[in-house]
């Protein structure tokens, strides 16, 4: 009977924490898109466990700045481009939303490309035929179905990641050397290291996330009744804030965790076989295959599909509403197209000029790349205008970040100064 109602509390502990995960899970699963797989890919193909260490570095500085914008969201109601022009000149801010509406634009055309190819290395044919179903997919996703719907699906495909930790029970590990990576005690500071370090970072804390975390916060405010902005409902704050906490930190664990896994994976294999130069998520996966059995490739391959899934609706639906918080547009996916025009006209544009990209003669590697620097340059300003409101007394009011949560934020800003230093000095020269 002891033994029955055990049981049945782990059962209901696990609920309620299951109950307690959502927009912060779905945006660190976003992180990991076909692009970021790509870059991790090669920073363990490249340098084995040796860059390790950056992402134990990037966990506490990713987990500050999203707790940031998922609290300006909730607390004030509005997501983070209204919040921005409040306390910004609207020309810069409809700058900013613009540079994101590139950089978001490029990188949605890559992972579509990315998901393509991985189709085709399962199927043998098809590459720009499965390019366009996945984008036509997404879209009809983000267009007709139900906000509800769409998150439960969302979380669905966060499943998907752990594709990449099954990679790793197929492998014959060096643990000495993974401890060794992950506490930084070769942390190869080469000229080629410092370049991925900063891709590292550039594809880990990304302006797309923020957006995407702050709106789904509003979301949840304008989908539920009983549920509200903090500001008008102080009482809620203590569950709210603590929700927060757990799904944020559980979201950018599952992330970083599923990073690692990556590296580790493509250390073991690629690097071990000599294998160095990886470009592609898919690359990763055609490499992978002589080296570590089909299983694996599978695994690794169904995962780029999976991550795109995910992702794509992350980046499109970000730049929807930056770019209609930012004009006074409504915006919000619970809305049908007809109801929120501007809004799914941007999504919709984002969705076909990425598209664009896999039929045109631009390198996707070179887009990516630069889209990572412009990514990293404008989620400076960003950050600092977002830590700015979340210490503003008339936006935050008694929900103002404290001295923890407002330090951790205006150090991953510095962070991510210092990265977009590197980045324009990497390019320059």
């Amino acid at each position: 009977m002891a033994k029955n109602q055990n049981s049945f509390r782990t059962r209901l502990h696990s609920i309620a924490l299951l109950n307690q995960l959502g927009p912060g899970l779905i945006t660190g699963a976003a992180d990991d898109d076909p692009s970021g797989i790509a870059t991790y890919s090669q920073g363990g193909a490249q340098f084995g466990f040796n860059l390790l260490w950056t992402l134990l570095l990037t966990f506490p500085l990713m987990v500050s700045i999203q707790m940031v914008s998922a609290l300006i969201g909730r607390v004030t109601g509005h997501g983070l481009a209204k919040n921005m022009g409040d306390v910004m000149p609207r020309p810069i801010v409809t700058t900013l939303v613009v540079l994101l509406f590139i950089a978001n634009t490029i990188n949605v055309g890559a992972d579509l490309a990315a998901m393509g190819e991985a189709a085709k290395l399962v199927t043998g044919f098809g590459e720009h035929e499965f390019t366009i179903a996945f984008a036509f997919f997404s879209l009809m996703l983000q267009l007709f179905v139900s906000y509800r719907r769409y998150a439960r699906f969302l979380t669905v495909l966060t499943f998907s990641l752990f594709a990449y930790v099954a990679v790793l029970f197929t492998l014959k590990l060096d643990w000495a050397a993974i401890g060794a990576g992950l506490i930084g005690l070769h942390p190869q500071l080469t000229n080629d290291a410092a370049t991925t370090i900063v891709a590292i970072f550039g594809t880990t804390i990304s302006p797309y996330l923020f957006f995407w975390q702050s709106a789904q916060e509003v979301e949840e405010v304008d989908q539920k009744p009983e549920e509200h902005a903090l500001l008008d409902a102080p009482a809620e704050a203590p569950k709210q804030i603590a929700r927060i906490k757990v799904d944020t930190i559980s979201g950018m664990l599952i992330s970083n965790l599923i990073a690692i896994a990556i590296m580790i994976s493509t250390a073991a294999t690629l690097n071990k076989a000599g294998v160095t130069d990886i470009q592609t998520a898919g690359q990763a996966a055609r490499a992978l295959e002589p080296i570590a059995g089909h299983f694996a490739f599978a695994l690794f391959t169904l995962g780029i599909i999976g991550t795109g899934l995910l992702a794509i609706p992350v980046l499109a639906g970000s730049t929807g509403y930056a770019i209609a918080e930012s004009r006074g547009w409504k915006s919000g996916l619970d809305n049908m197209p007809w109801q929120a025009r501007g809004f799914y006209l941007v999504i919709g544009a984002a969705m076909v000029l990425g598209l664009g990209i896999d039929y045109s003669p631009l390198d996707p590697i070179k887009a990516l790349y630069w889209s990572a620097v412009l990514n990293g340059v404008i989620a400076v300003p960003m950050m600092a205008a977002m830590m700015y409101v979340a210490r503003h007394k008339q936006k935050m009011g008694a929900f103002r970040a404290g001295p923890v949560l407002g330090t951790l934020g205006w150090l991953s800003t510095l962070v991510m100064a210092a990265a977009a230093i590197a980045m324009i000095y990497v390019a320059v020269i």
